[in-house]
């Protein structure tokens, strides 16, 4: 467990965590607010599916172009720049709710615009870690932290939404989730870190893009887990949009019910993130995300079919888990063996797979659970995750052995 500590021996990274921790959990008290906002004002499966496909797709079209601003300009003021117009945007949201002005089409457009705000803002998130942490040895637990704060708001925050939408409004969700945006900037603000030389941008914005997809292109690990990654982001995490049918019909409960159950989700995963990060280094993770592929695929099986509350909390429990061990185990590989002038694009791509393939997914979940019904539509998603996973694991000792090739090149193994 020692080793999940290490990160927090830098001053930054303290700062970050605490930062990112408070941003994201306004984020999914907001998020589960706006999917609750439109199930009450609507009942209808379809219109879930879409609010998630818009406030995710924006991920899928512009994350490359945030991975490139990554690599050229400062992270930090980058950073600062994202969270003040999630600031404005939540500002907007709020000030509609409360004015009895709502529209499901304005949560729509905010859910969009937000999307884009995330397309920039998490690829430059996750390439901002390594400059927190100078050692090459602690980045894997930074990594790991990195994302149990992800996981950590995904907990927390579906139960806080919950608990404020019963004692109060969605539209006070929204307003919470903006002073979390004034938090950070300024805890961002306060970081000392020494400002990178510019990097060379003469190049073209597609001559820098297709630069990158050239560099991630010639590396088998990319080439070989990120399409496992996008499986289970477009398979597995539709869930979450289809949660509210499952809180609402199945177990006969209000925005409580609903934050236990992305609450377990969310348990499950930052379980899987001090697992991830309290492990010494990142050798030997392949292993662990083709088990996490088929831990993800038949736990969500079983949640689909479940109508035991109990059974239902453990199984979206270990679904987490499994997610977080394909999605971080992915990025601390990729993150340890690319160069640090691609980091930012090459994270794009991961951000792409782990994040943007969701609302393709939640999408075609919702028109689908629409006619065949919720929990068909999860068990055919787990299904075909878990034989993503078989398919990968026949390709392990071919990935193994090339990433054990980087590694010794790049000194995190000795001959």
């Amino acid at each position: 467990m020692i080793h999940a500590l290490r990160a927090f021996r830098y001053r930054n990274f303290r700062l970050y965590f605490c930062g990112q921790s408070l941003s994201l959990l306004g984020t999914w008290v907001q998020q589960v607010a706006m999917s609750w906002l439109v199930y009450r004002m609507t009942g209808s499966a379809f219109l879930l599916g879409v609010t998630a496909f818009a406030s995710q797709i924006p991920i899928l079209l512009f994350a490359p172009l945030g991975g490139l601003w990554a690599d050229r300009f400062d992270r930090r003021k980058l950073l600062i720049a994202t969270q003040a117009l999630a600031l404005a945007q939540a500002l907007v949201l709020a000030l509609l709710t409360y004015s009895g002005l709502i529209e499901v089409w304005h949560i729509l457009v905010m859910a969009v615009l937000l999307g884009i705000v995330m397309a920039t803002d998490t690829p430059v998130r996750q390439s901002f870690v390594y400059e927190l942490v100078p050692s090459k040895q602690d980045l894997p637990a930074a990594i790991a932290m990195n994302g149990f704060i992800q996981n950590a708001g995904r907990m927390i925050g579906p139960s806080v939404a919950g608990l404020l939408i019963a004692v109060s409004s969605e539209a006070f969700c929204f307003l919470a989730n903006g002073v979390s945006k004034i938090a950070v900037i300024v805890i961002v603000a306060l970081m000392q870190i020494d400002i990178r030389s510019a990097k060379a941008a003469s190049a073209s914005i597609l001559h820098g893009l297709k630069d990158g997809v050239v560099y991630a292109a010639s590396l088998l690990p990319v080439k070989l887990l990120l399409p496992m990654v996008a499986l289970v982001s477009f398979m597995v995490t539709p869930y979450q949009a289809l949660m509210p049918i499952f809180a609402a019909e199945i177990f006969k409960g209000d925005a409580r019910m609903l934050g236990f159950l992305i609450g377990a989700a969310g348990f499950g995963g930052s379980s899987g993130l001090v697992y991830l990060a309290a492990r010494k280094d990142v050798r030997g993770l392949t292993q662990h995300i083709v088990f996490g592929g088929l831990l993800a695929g038949a736990s969500l099986m079983v949640f689909a079919e479940s109508t035991l509350l109990w059974l239902s909390l453990g199984a979206i429990m270990l679904t987490g888990f499994g997610i977080i061990l394909v999605g971080m185990g992915t990025s601390m590989i990729l993150q340890t063996i690319v160069a640090d002038e691609k980091r930012g694009r090459v994270m794009s791509f991961f951000t792409m797979a782990f994040l943007g393939m969701g609302p393709l997914g939640s999408f075609a979940a919702g028109a689908l659970a629409h006619r065949i019904g919720a929990g068909h539509t999860l068990f055919i998603g787990g299904a075909c995750c878990a034989i993503g996973a078989a398919v990968l694991w026949r390709q392990l000792p071919r990935l193994r052995a090339d990433i054990r090739e980087i590694y010794l090149r790049i000194g995190v193994s000795k001959p």
